[in-house]
């Protein structure tokens, strides 16, 4: 990471709650080109010392257009439902929104993934056979983010193990699970998520 720059912090009403937004925006040297990468993060109000927190990797196709095929966009709702009700509670959280959609391969690399998945590819096949590994995230953004807000305790709300050890190397990580209903479309997807990327399902 070559730069990072910090938006204002504004208002956020949701229909899960009202929260305060906050971007930031990291440059990165990508084949001699400086890209720029704007990551949200969304927290209450009052921030406890060991907040709730869930780091979300950008999937356009659940999270906005309610793809049937993965869990993001009912693991969001229900990260923004949880995080919620926190604050209601008296304590609160954050949820940080990372632009790393498709597990890091970008939406054009997603798009060509799903067609190999309705070929009878799983999503860790489909990767591969693009050239990409199972995972292509880097998280290193969100310890300058934890950092930004003097946080070093979490209650990270994920599934994900690769995620927890990742977190780990900034913070110091209490697991909480977050569970969505499965359909008939992503019976498979969960599975292989459970069984190749060790997920705790």
């Amino acid at each position: 990471m070559e730069k990072l720059e910090v938006s204002h912090q504004a208002k956020l009403p949701t229909r899960f709650g009202d929260f305060l937004i906050q971007s930031f925006r990291e440059l990165r040297m990508e084949k001699d080109c400086k890209c720029p990468i704007e990551h949200l993060v969304i927290f209450t109000q009052n921030l406890p010392k060991v907040p709730l927190v869930r780091v979300h990797s950008e999937c356009l196709t659940g999270d906005v257009f309610g793809s049937q095929k993965c869990d993001c966009g009912g693991e969001l709702a229900l990260a923004m439902e949880k995080i919620a009700q926190e604050s209601k509670n008296g304590r609160g959280g954050m949820l940080v929104y990372l632009r790393q959609e498709g597990r890091g391969i970008g939406l054009f690399n997603k798009v060509n993934a799903y067609a190999l998945q309705d070929k009878g590819y799983d999503t860790v096949e489909a990767n591969e056979a693009l050239g990409f590994k199972s995972d292509n995230r880097d998280y290193s953004i969100v310890g300058e983010i934890l950092k930004y807000y003097g946080i070093k305790k979490i209650h990270l709300l994920t599934n994900n193990p690769r995620k927890i050890e990742a977190m780990g190397q900034y913070v110091e990580v209490i697991r909480d699970s977050i569970i969505v209903p499965s359909n008939c479309y992503n019976e498979k997807y969960l599975a292989t998520k459970k069984s190749k990327l060790g997920h705790l399902l």
